[in-house]
């Protein structure tokens, strides 16, 4: 809540006067008033029309802003595989899994809504803070690749149950600044980081078991083209984990530095294997190591594909 209070002007209503001294639209400043969030003197107030006599102190408590409606738009967005349980897309750098409270539009969600069903929709407020109908897992914003979405509530929990049980299996694509062991696993807890709450550090605050292998794919005088495997969820963990062997990932500006041959960080989830929500036999999703990315390793002085790993 933000207080504010100004002394009132003589004989002008109080919803005009709120409307007035808080830069307000007076519909917002009678909502305020009938919602109970004026005082005059201390006193409560419930007419917006209460003329003022000049010599009180008016304080109004403002509320945080109300998240708006999340609404279904036209955001480009490729569909890798669709059936009437699920499905899987190709989400692009720089896209947000779902609505927060500061982010209502572009997101995965704003994508899907009014293309397909979604799991819990009908159950969750779409004026909330948080509201991610078909959102089983995530990926960080500047990350790439492949995603899977529920279209039904009984999806949704087998598919969510199938990555809180491990039965899952990622392979992401990273071009990271050092070099690393080939074949190297990295078995280091990640917690939030005690200072830099944003962020996450092996061994940081209630810090929870995590484990990454990584393969490496080519090298280049200071860089190396990696693939990684977690086989735990926890979050920013590739990026953690290689930062914690001495090679962040190239343009990760939280972990590593900026650069100038990728706008964002070099990290791609390739492939995801799991069980189907109803036959529970295992489907596999890939999606192609996307232009910034491949650029990025041209630019580098690589070649692409490196010639051991057409695949990608």
């Amino acid at each position: 809540m933000d207080l504010r209070t100004f002394d009132a002007p003589g004989g002008e209503r109080l919803d005009v006067a709120i409307a007035h001294a808080l830069a307000l639209s007076r519909t917002r400043a009678r909502d305020l008033v009938d919602e109970g969030f004026v005082t005059i003197d201390g006193r409560p107030v419930g007419k917006p029309a209460t003329i003022l006599r000049g010599d009180e102190i008016v304080s109004v408590m403002i509320p945080p802003a109300r998240p708006l409606m999340v609404e279904a738009e036209d955001v480009a967005l490729t569909v890798i595989f669709e059936d009437e349980h699920l499905a899987a897309i190709d989400k692009p750098p720089g896209m947000t899994a779902h609505p927060t409270a500061t982010v209502r539009t572009g997101t995965v969600v704003n994508a899907l809504l009014g293309r397909m069903p979604l799991s819990k929709d009908r159950h969750q407020d779409p004026s909330a803070d948080a509201y991610r109908p078909g959102i089983v897992h995530r990926l960080d914003k500047e990350t790439s690749g492949v995603m899977v979405v529920a279209k039904h509530d009984a999806a949704h929990r087998a598919l969510a149950a199938a990555f809180k049980r491990r039965l899952t299996e990622k392979a992401y694509v990273a071009i990271a600044v050092g070099s690393i062991d080939d074949g190297v696993v990295v078995d280091a807890p990640i917690g939030r980081h005690p200072v830099k709450r944003q962020q996450m550090s092996v061994g940081g605050s209630n810090a929870r078991s995590a484990s990454t292998q990584f393969r490496v794919l080519a090298r280049l005088g200071g860089h190396t083209l990696v693939r990684a495997k977690p086989h735990s969820g926890r979050t920013h963990q590739i990026r953690v984990h290689l930062a914690y062997l001495g090679a962040p990932i190239l343009g990760d500006l939280v972990y590593g530095r900026p650069s100038d041959v990728i706008g964002r960080h070099a990290l791609h989830a390739q492939q995801l294997t799991l069980p189907h929500p109803v036959d529970h036999l295992a489907i596999t999703f890939s999606a192609q190591v996307p232009a910034d990315m491949v650029q990025a390793w041209l630019r580098l002085g690589g070649t692409w594909p490196p010639s051991d790993f057409p695949d990608l």
